[in-house]
This record gives structure tokens, C-alpha cells and sequence, in this order.
């Protein structure tokens, strides 16, 4: 509760907050009285009433609610993944009582879900609802137990193999941006003729696709995510040779399906089994091909061309 303060007329004006509607948005009634004691019961017994006579809050609509009043602050794919959890996870929880939620009822859904899904999905499922019900006041005590994680092992081609499928088709620019400087598919569909400078490109921006609509966005999916790499002269030229009207016009304007669609044409025919996006961890196996340690493998950008010669791409990157 804000507090009391005396108005020009001589009462007393108190602001109080009285929680959040099913919407997630903010609660404040104002209580006036010639005295400030009088204002003061007036909201303590408005709050102490409100909390008695409340419509009931369910764990989905608490959820809900924290996904529309995130949804100009969170990026379009975040929310998209916390409308999916909110259809999908937890679902014994979502009718619920938000003061009702403990420990047994949130292990009872982890059970449940966990024939579905696994450790990964479920927690984040968990952080979502706790949040949730954090931001409407509600923090309940909750100890529970995850599924065990289970370790996955993918076996991916070697970079030279992929090159030789890659090189030439019509989405090499894309493969290559992905692989080499290890950028998100949405990254290397954000990227502008802008964006380069003295051989440097900047990665700071995003092109998504999402309920059949392109998103741009002028920032990454992370902080972290904005940088700099230098760009192999391979690469730089074949940019170079790219016609376009001005320097906001898109480097690789191919839709998302496109771009996922004839990749996974060409590993298919080639009995390989990947996506688009195991090309970011082919990226980091060249770094360790370099000899570049994890701990400075983002950085590897900055290698000198020659140093290819390394794991064989010298034909392509010089």
C-alpha cells in the first residue's frame, strides 16, 4: 500500500494496490477521507473484502495472463513457446485454484507429463507457471522431482561433406552463413546489405516466420547475440554479386519454408540425417578442427582466411 498523502483540500488520498485481473494488468483503487486513519482502514478493508469475495484465479488464467502482458517485451518466438507450453504442459494444473497449488498436485502433472515429454520441457513448463503466479503475488512452496535427463548423441557429417553437398545449390549462402559464423536461421534471414562494412558484418537483427506472417525484429534472441564477425571472402563475394535496389534490401531474401525445404532435400538425397540448425554445431567442430578452445570458439569468427587451409576448405574460403 502507496502512502497516504494530504490533498490541497486537507484529506487524505491513499493509492492502494489490490492485486491484478485475469489479464495480468495492475489493480489501483483510490481512498479518500477527511482523516488519514479513515483512508487508511478504508483500503485495508477494500483489500481484506476483494481478497474474500475474489472471482477464483486459475493457474491458466494466471498463465495467460503473463504471456499477454509479456507480449511486447518477449520476442515473438518466446511467446509463441509459452502459448504451446500453456495448450499443452501441465494441463491437470490449469483449472485449478492459484492458492491451491502445492507440491503434490505440481508432481502429480510432472508424472503425467512425463510419458510425453522429457526433463527439459517439463521443467520449463514449471518455470513458467511459477512466474506466473509470481507476478499475480502467489508464490507457493514447491519441491518436486524432474524426470532424469537423458543424454542425446547425434552423429553429424563432417563439415567438407556437407560443403560438397551445399556448394552450388541454391541455398549455399544461407548453409554457409549458418555453418561458417555459426548464425540462427533467423539471423542469416535478418541480415541487410547495411549490415556489412570493410569485410565485417553486423549480426543485429531477426526475420522470423511465425503463424504465417514475417516478423522482423532489430534485435537478436539474445544480448549476447549481436556481434560482429568477419566475413570469409568466399562469402563476401558471392554477396557482393547479389543484385539489390538499396542497402535495407534482405542478403538471403528466401522464406524460412524455402530455405528448410530444400535443405533437407539435398541431406536426404544424400542419406544424411540433420537440419538447418545442426549447422550452427558443425560450426563449432570446425572451431576445435582450428584448434580454438570452447571457451573462445565465439570469437573464432575472426580467424584469418588462410587458417582453412586447416580442415581442407582452403578451395572455397581464400
Amino acid at each position: 500500500m502507496a502512502n497516504a498523502k494530504k490533498l490541497p483540500s486537507g484529506n487524505w488520498r491513499i493509492r492502494a494496490f489490490c492485486g491484478y485481473d485475469k489479464n495480468g494488468k495492475q489493480i489501483i483503487k483510490s481512498f479518500t477521507a477527511d482523516t488519514r486513519w479513515k483512508a487508511e482502514k478504508m483500503a485495508d478493508d477494500y483489500i481484506n473484502d476483494n481478497k474474500r469475495n475474489r472471482d477464483i484465479l486459475t493457474v491458466g488464467e494466471a498463465v495467460s495472463g503473463y504471456i499477454s502482458i509479456k507480449e511486447n517485451v518477449l520476442s515473438p518466438s518466446t511467446i509463441k513457446g509459452y502459448m504451446t507450453i500453456r495448450r499443452t504442459r501441465l494441463q491437470c494444473l490449469m483449472n485449478i485454484d492459484v492458492n491451491e497449488l502445492n507440491s503434490f498436485k505440481m508432481q502429480q502433472a510432472i508424472n503425467t507429463d512425463a510419458v510425453r515429454y522429457e526433463s527439459k520441457s517439463i521443467n520449463e513448463a514449471k518455470n513458467l507457471v511459477l512466474t506466473a503466479l509470481k507476478m499475480y503475488g502467489v508464490k507457493p512452496d514447491i519441491n518436486v522431482t524432474l524426470p532424469p535427463k537423458k543424454p542425446k548423441f547425434k552423429e553429424l557429417p563432417t563439415a567438407e561433406k556437407v560443403l560438397e553437398i551445399i556448394l552450388g545449390s541454391d541455398v549455399e549462402l544461407p548453409c554457409l552463413l549458418a555453418m561458417w559464423l555459426s548464425l540462427r536461421m533467423s539471423e542469416v534471414r535478418g541480415l541487410q546489405f547495411r549490415d556489412i562494412k570493410d569485410g565485417v558484418l553486423t549480426v543485429q537483427r531477426s526475420r522470423m516466420y511465425l503463424d504465417g506472417k514475417e516478423i522482423v525484429r532489430n534485435v537478436n534472441k539474445t544480448y549476447k547475440s549481436t556481434r560482429k564477425p568477419v566475413l570469409p571472402l568466399y562469402i563476401h563475394e558471392m554477396i557482393k554479386k547479389i543484385p539489390h535496389n538499396n542497402d535495407e534490401d534482405f542478403i538471403v531474401d528466401y522464406g524460412y519454408q524455402f530455405i528448410k525445404n530444400h535443405f533437407d532435400r539435398l541431406m536426404k538425397k544424400n542419406g544424411i540425417k540433420m537440419t538447418f540448425h545442426d549447422l550452427r554445431h558443425l560450426n563449432a567442430s570446425v572451431m576445435l578442427k582450428l584448434g580454438i578452445p570452447n571457451k573462445y570458439a565465439i570469437g573464432a569468427w575472426r580467424l584469418e582466411y588462410g587458417q582453412c587451409i586447416k580442415v581442407g576448405l582452403s578451395a572455397h574460403f581464400q
